[in-house]
């Protein structure tokens, strides 16, 4: 899926999780999402569906870059400023059974300014790996955007 080219991506996450809480009988207030980055780098090299969740492609990483041989962020090459991640696995997935070790909770906004015009541009936060201390992110500011403008 190429959120990018949604109006308004958070329904089709929304209805992501619906689906699966249909599915497998989870309490809908009591789920959320999590996401893996996978070694894909492009949608060609994908040859069957997620069995839960969806593929999500076209994101870019602020403030950091991604360690393809490691699978987790690193700090980010001189004078560059953005990068397209790979593809992000989003997987629906109980809140209770969620258990997070050596990860960036990471927002994805819409645009680059973090915002859009109606001063909303939050559209969910993925689930990044880091060998790293979570404040040197923070303070970086890393972040994931719908589109590189």
């Amino acid at each position: 899926m190429w959120l990018s080219g949604l109006q308004i991506p958070e329904s089709y996450l929304t209805a992501l999780v619906q689906t699966a809480c249909r599915k497998n009988g989870w309490p809908l207030d009591l789920s959320t999402l999590y996401t893996e980055v996978t070694q894909y780098r492009s949608e060609d090299e994908i040859s069957d569906k997620p069995g839960q969740g969806c593929y999500v492609s076209g994101l870019y990483l602020e403030g950091a870059d991604w360690d393809m041989e490691n699978g987790c962020l690193v700090k980010s090459q001189p004078k560059v400023l953005v990068v397209e991640l790979p593809i992000l696995k989003v997987i629906p997935i109980e809140a209770s059974r969620l258990r997070l070790q050596n990860t960036l909770r990471t927002p994805v906004y819409t645009t680059s300014l973090r915002r859009n015009a109606m001063s909303v541009g939050l559209v969910f936060e993925a689930d990044l790996f880091t060998t790293m201390h979570l404040s040197n992110w923070v303070l970086r500011g890393v972040c994931l955007c719908l589109n590189s403008d």
